[in-house]
């Protein structure tokens, strides 16, 4: 790795790729509408997989059980690109002529992120990289077991040499024509956690012979809320909030249980560990102390995204290079991607592409939202935001 940075041979390929990228970015957005058109939730991926392999036209690799792989460029050290598959499971309501019809949707913006990493493999197909190139298509980022943990059991990070990888994200928090980096945390951990509470039920009109769980859940959950104010470093962001409660089946019925469902996000794995178990202590204690019994279930789910500091000081002069100026204040959230799996092992950037302040992406319309709709022309921005990770990339391997 030379000392001198910027690199006018980084800008060279940038604009090559640039090119590239216009070149075929009319195909890139009739891809986006077909897959938009037809979309499918995680696990079952494979028509989405198999129209981009076709699309492709060169050779792939599963993995991941719907997902799949392709290089490009010289052995060696490579640069990943990923791109989601899956779909959630949504009901469209865009109303436009290409919107799905069968129960799922791309409200997460997926449709994009697969076209823009399409767009750019098609164009790096006519550049002379300096390093590999990896285009991952990865399945099931919205769900539990997600899919970038059985990428990496794969083992297709070593096999192909991968020395990072890249990603971006539509963001409708973000204005649009900007693009957000940030060193450190982006996301955070998300783990989701289960009570049961069991007491003793029977008639409404006698509750002093029960041990009714309902007013106790209520209890459990109104504390719950108290805790993270209460353990948490003020400066330090975590939440926890409640999804679901479900107890009972009828008006003078007292249930024997009730059940309380909600997540856990954090920024920090001190905090993390502790709110486990203190949602666990607080529970069943206050349980206890009513006669009753709680059952507490944690799932630990998807690390803290964080974004690779060197990736991101290399990055940022590139994105401007591209013509995508870099948010002053860095977007982060207590969202979560298991994109942050990745990070486990090499360094990761996830950037986020804004949408905001768009008609088709209004303050009040964001992801997963049934009306939630970025413009085509968002293709062409994720894929020259992911083109400028990849020059990233290859720079931090010494090719550059």
């Amino acid at each position: 790795m030379t000392s001198a940075w910027p690199d006018p041979h980084a800008f060279a390929l940038i604009e090559k790729l640039l090119a590239g990228i216009d070149e075929v970015l009319p195909q890139a957005q009739a891809l986006r509408r077909a897959i938009h058109a037809e979309p499918y939730v995680g696990g079952h991926e494979q028509p989405t997989a198999d129209l981009l392999s076709a699309a492709l036209g060169r050779r792939t690799t599963p993995v991941a059980g719907t997902g799949f792989w392709t290089r490009l460029g010289p052995d060696g050290p490579a640069v990943a690109i990923r791109s989601e598959l899956d779909a959630l499971p949504i009901r469209e309501e865009t109303g436009v002529d290409w919107a799905a019809t069968n129960g799922a949707m791309h409200a997460c913006g997926h449709d994009v992120h697969m076209a823009a990493v399409w767009a750019l493999l098609k164009a790096a197909e006519t550049v002379e990289l300096p390093t590999g190139l990896v285009g991952l298509f990865q399945p099931r980022e919205e769900c539990q077991p997600s899919g970038a943990p059985d990428v990496l059991d794969s083992g297709v990070l070593e096999a192909q040499e991968i020395r990072s990888v890249i990603g971006a994200h539509v963001q409708p928090r973000v204005p649009a024509g900007l693009v957000s980096s940030g060193i450190g945390g982006v996301n955070a951990a998300a783990d989701a956690f289960d009570i049961v509470l069991r007491g003793h039920g029977g008639h409404g009109a006698y509750p002093h012979v029960t041990i009714d769980p309902v007013p106790i859940l209520a209890a459990i959950a109104s504390g719950l809320y108290e805790l993270r104010g209460r353990l948490i470093d003020p400066t330090h962001a975590a939440l926890i909030s409640i999804g679901r409660i479900e107890a009972g089946a009828t008006h003078n019925i007292i249930p024997d249980s009730a059940k309380l469902q909600g997540i856990i996000r954090t920024m920090h794995e001190a905090d993390r560990a502790l709110l486990h178990a203190e949602i666990r202590r607080f529970a069943e204690h206050t349980a206890a102390a009513r006669g009753a019994v709680a059952e507490v279930s944690l799932l630990r789910g998807d690390p803290v995204l964080s974004n690779d500091r060197d990736l991101v000081v290399a990055l940022d002069p590139l994105l401007h290079a591209a013509g995508l100026p870099v948010a002053e204040q860095s977007f982060r959230s207590l969202g979560a991607d298991d994109f942050s799996h990745f990070g486990q092992r090499v360094p990761i950037v996830m950037m986020f592409v804004g949408t905001g302040e768009e008609a088709e992406t209004r303050h009040d319309i964001g992801l997963h939202h049934a009306r939630f709709l970025p413009g085509d022309h968002t293709i062409r921005t994720v894929a020259a935001a992911l083109a400028a990770g990849y020059v990233a990339g290859a720079r931090l391997t010494g090719a550059l």
